[in-house]
């Protein structure tokens, strides 16, 4: 029995290719009843997202398995398989079982520290049992990069670092604001990084968004798509009253929001804070407003130093992150390791109790008139010996399941008591 995971993500393959795998919910099943009757597939899950598609399985052997998995990732695209080798990665047994748990962790993320992917690999998952596709080994594995995922937010700061200029300007709001989802939010311009941080600003709750715009379409169309309302470029000034956050990312060559501008702002607002969010360069905000109590304005530098100083804080959060996923994959071995070892166990015991009693059966047959206590005797004495033989082995079997040479330890019992289908002929006197 073999674990194997197979695909493509944003790390191997453009976006150009992995597009050609989006799986539609309501096909998915379908695929995933090819993977069960894939000749050698015991288990299976297929896992797809927009930036990566993988199919992880329990096989037979791995030579076999990896080269079918292989045609099924081809046959989603309705590609050929050598279309696809370049673009794929392949990995085995604690391989797999490591990359799984990075993924479910979102280690392996395009945003590292993103929660979507462990939503997405549940569904994965959910979908795999669904289809009855999804069976012991893939049960506890799974559930086992849940509780890793589950150990890694909990334990670590990892989904908690800004490492982009839009996130960070998210989180200084909140330790300057407080909660967000009272907080007014005026966006001038739509100059990427702006954009992308009002869409984390909408995520954290804003009751209202003011979208301005020197191409007024431009602001109607960023309007529709944030649920926000469109104003005039001129009607800045008057608006700023009703803004707790102001992102601010136009071309301009000058100070779009001047200080003189905010005097009557403030007297409006009874003092209540302003947070300036400034990602022009040249700079669209007078940096003269910071002197005015109450307001606080950031520019690219400010944001960017954040952003630089919680990257080193990640390192190190993704180095204890790394450790607990090896901690998994460690306690996830052990645990494979013990499936081998308990039927070794029973199979050891069978086969020398089968010997026993053939024994005794042509002991008694020379002993015709032993009575039958005289049997029970024997018996016991038999039972005694075999257990004393199998003590050593059994110990042996059970301590070793933990270490890196349990398997070793099985193949060896099993060899030399022929315990495998192979082997079945029955051991002479």
């Amino acid at each position: 029995m073999e674990i194997i995971l197979t695909g493509m993500s944003h790390k191997t393959a453009p976006v150009e290719i992995r597009e050609k795998f989006s799986l539609p919910k309501e096909t998915l099943g379908e695929f995933l009843k090819q993977l069960a009757e894939l000749p050698g597939v015991q288990e299976g899950m297929i896992l797809s997202t927009c930036n990566r598609v993988e199919i992880l399985a329990v096989v037979e052997e791995e030579k076999n398995g990896a080269g079918k998995l292989m045609d099924l990732l081809a046959g989603i695209a309705g590609l050929e398989s050598k279309e696809l080798a370049p673009y794929l990665s392949m990995r085995e047994n604690e391989e797999a079982v490591k990359h799984l748990f990075r993924v479910t962790a979102s280690l392996d993320s395009l945003v590292i520290g993103e929660p979507q992917i462990l939503g997405q690999v549940k569904e994965a998952y959910r979908q795999a049992v669904a289809n009855k596709v999804s069976g012991i080994i893939l049960n506890k594995l799974l559930h086992r990069s849940f509780f890793v995922a589950k150990r890694i937010r909990s334990e670590t700061k990892i989904a908690t670092q800004a490492v982009s200029v839009s996130f960070a300007a998210v989180e200084l709001a909140k330790k300057i604001l407080g909660p967000l989802n009272d907080k007014g939010v005026m966006l001038i311009g739509a100059g990427e990084m702006a954009e992308l941080a009002a869409r984390h600003l909408l995520s954290q709750g804003v009751k209202e968004i003011l979208i301005a715009n020197r191409t007024p379409s431009r602001a109607a169309e960023l309007a529709q798509e944030m649920g926000g309302q469109a104003i005039p470029f001129a009607d800045i000034p008057g608006k700023l009253k009703e803004a707790d956050i102001v992102l601010s990312s136009t071309g301009s060559a000058n100070y779009i929001i001047r200080k003189e501008q905010l005097a009557g702002v403030m007297r409006a607002r009874k003092n209540r804070p302003i947070f300036f969010i400034d990602i022009a360069v040249p700079r669209d905000v007078d940096p003269a407003i910071n002197e005015i109590e109450n307001i606080y304005v950031y520019d690219i530098d400010d944001l960017q130093g954040v952003v630089e100083t919680n990257k080193e804080e990640r390192k190190k959060e993704i180095q204890r992150a790394e450790e607990i996923v090896q901690q998994g994959v460690e306690n996830f071995r052990r645990w494979l390791s013990s499936l081998e070892v308990v039927p070794t166990i029973l199979s050891l015991r069978h086969r020398l109790d089968k010997i026993r009693q053939g024994e005794l059966e042509k002991t008694f047959s020379f002993l015709k008139n032993a009575t039958a206590e005289e049997r029970r005797v024997l018996n016991l004495m038999t039972q005694a010996i075999i257990n004393k033989i199998l003590h050593h082995p059994i110990s042996l079997l059970k301590h070793q399941e933990k270490r890196e040479q349990g398997k070793l330890y099985v193949d060896m019992i099993r060899k030399i008591f022929h315990l495998d289908e192979e082997d079945e002929e029955e051991f002479t006197a």
